[in-house]
């Protein structure tokens, strides 16, 4: 059902047309980034008096298959990262720089299209595509591109041929 088009230019692109990060869209008090460690994490701690700051926490990262010991602060917040499965950037140039800008924010905050996973992991994948990366947890690689296909159909973005083509393959062995 994903229409297939060519990548259009990065032109533009800017993450802040895209809304402030980790905006509190579903109103509960807490940031987007929050939310999705609370998703995610097991055995977490919160700062006192505050059940939106998450601490520390054990995540089961989907990606590798490893347990990671999350702590917030400066040099160990980044061993866990929240990855938009459709990167902002891939978005843009696959039907996001026509939106309005609140559209863009939905997408960003947007749950189904965010997991907490391992943050070198995040690094690596970039702004890439099911063209480019997969998950190196061959068992997730089914339900990850089933995401990318389900926030892909939810905001009418389109792919390339060759992200269509790893897809498939992924999608045939499931």
């Amino acid at each position: 059902k994903l229409e297939v088009k060519g990548r259009a230019p990065m032109t533009g692109f800017d993450r802040d047309k895209f809304g402030p990060p980790w905006a509190d869209v579903d109103k509960n008090g807490c940031g987007t980034r929050n939310d999705i460690l609370k998703r995610h994490l097991k055995e977490e701690t919160f700062k006192k008096g505050d059940e939106c700051v998450v601490l520390t926490g054990v995540l089961h990262d989907p990606y590798s298959g490893r347990t990671i010991m999350f702590e917030r602060g400066a040099k160990t917040s980044m061993a866990v990262q929240i990855d938009h499965v459709i990167a902002l950037a891939d978005a843009w140039q696959k039907g996001a720089r026509q939106w309005p800008s609140s559209k863009r924010r939905e997408l960003a905050n947007d749950p189904l299209n965010l997991l907490a996973v391992d943050g070198p992991l995040n690094s690596q994948k970039g702004a890439g595509d099911a063209a480019t990366w997969l998950p190196p947890r061959r068992a997730y690689r089914c339900a990850y591109v089933t995401r990318q296909i389900e926030v892909k159909l939810k905001y009418g973005l389109w792919v390339t041929s060759a992200e269509k083509d790893a897809m498939k393959t992924v999608l045939s062995s499931c």
